[in-house]
């Protein structure tokens, strides 16, 4: 099951001015640079967690349907499901009745349900089946404090180590911070 990025969030759950006052940064110079390190942090934030921090809308691939009739999504927390589709021999799309799914949003990892008898079969092989969701918490005032807490620490590293010398791993105190929200799956 393959996860893509259809529609990235709108924000982030810092605001530049929020940054710039943790960092005690009084110019504009770096705007630009702090601006990226922040959508960094909360990429790197996403990626050890499984989550997504804001709203946004993401494609999940199948190549045919489950036994269970029931689908974990790789993204938490979900939100809905938007829509699904199954591809044809030809790569045309046959839309789905939405109303075929079902979103259990108080798991996590979110599962997605549908109605084994209403789906329509893929007649290809590989990569037929595709269904939108959203996920995220919502808006910034929405994402976690602790987890926006992280963000602030590793744009910190990121903003003082920014010629170098830093490395990639999350710091202890980040991944304490983070632990708690960590989607795993068995």
């Amino acid at each position: 099951m393959a996860a893509i990025l259809i529609e990235p969030p709108a924000g982030e759950p810092l605001t530049l001015n929020e940054a710039k006052n943790y960092l005690r940064v009084g110019h504009d110079a770096d705007d630009a640079l702090i601006q990226s390190m922040i959508a960094a942090a909360r990429v790197q934030v996403e990626a050890h967690t499984r989550r997504a921090l804001l709203t946004q809308t993401w494609r999940i691939v199948l190549d045919r349907w489950p036994a269970l009739a029931s689908i974990p999504s790789p993204v938490s927390p979900l939100r809905e499901v938007i829509g699904g589709r199954v591809r044809d021999e030809s790569g045309d799309a046959q839309e789905m009745d939405p109303d075929i799914f079902i979103a259990n949003t108080a798991s996590s990892p979110g599962m997605i349900g549908f109605d084994a008898g209403r789906v329509i079969q893929p007649v290809r092989t590989i990569a037929a089946i595709e269904i939108d969701i959203e996920a995220g918490y919502g808006l910034a005032s929405d994402v976690p404090a602790p987890l926006v807490r992280a963000i602030r620490l590793l744009l910190a590293r990121a903003y003082e180590y920014r010629g170098g010398g830093g490395d990639n791993r999350i710091p202890d105190g980040v991944a304490e911070l983070i632990a708690p929200y960590r989607v795993v799956s068995l």
